[in-house]
């Protein structure tokens, strides 16, 4: 079902509100600019790791050691700079998903562990712990 005109003029206020008062969060829901930064980012890093594995090719060949160590260092820090634009690409549109838990606990799961209100990280294994501790509380084990 379309909106109606009225709907549609009541959407596009809110979302120049939106964008008038905090622009960069509005770029976060579009999600266009940070993804494009970080692919820029990538692409020049992948072009820098390729010269780096050049110049560290050459540097061997032709047996001048500080021109191969010089390639080394700038593979590195390119992929050092890859890496994180690849991760930031990923993480550009995904926001930090907010749940409750039957604890009490705040849970902030944001793909990788979890933070709970004390600031503490927990992996997968504790959270397989802590499963395994509830199904035996819950059987009257303890």
């Amino acid at each position: 079902m379309p909106l109606s005109e009225e709907e549609l003029r009541l959407l596009e206020q809110m979302e120049r509100a939106l964008s008038e008062e905090d622009p960069k969060f509005a770029s976060t829901l579009r999600g266009t600019t940070q993804r494009l930064a970080a692919r820029r980012r990538a692409i020049l890093a992948g072009v820098a790791f390729a010269a780096g594995v050049a110049v560290m090719m050459g540097g061997a060949v032709s047996g001048y050691w500080p021109v191969g160590v010089a390639g080394f260092v700038v593979m590195l820090g390119s992929a050092t700079v890859l890496l994180s634009a690849l991760r930031g690409q990923r993480a550009g549109g995904a926001e930090p998903h907010v749940a409750a838990h039957p604890s009490g606990f705040g849970v902030i799961d944001g793909g990788r562990g979890r933070r709970t209100r004390g600031g503490r990280s927990s992996s997968g294994f504790m959270d397989t712990l802590q499963a395994r501790w509830r199904r035996r509380k819950d059987r009257g084990g303890f």
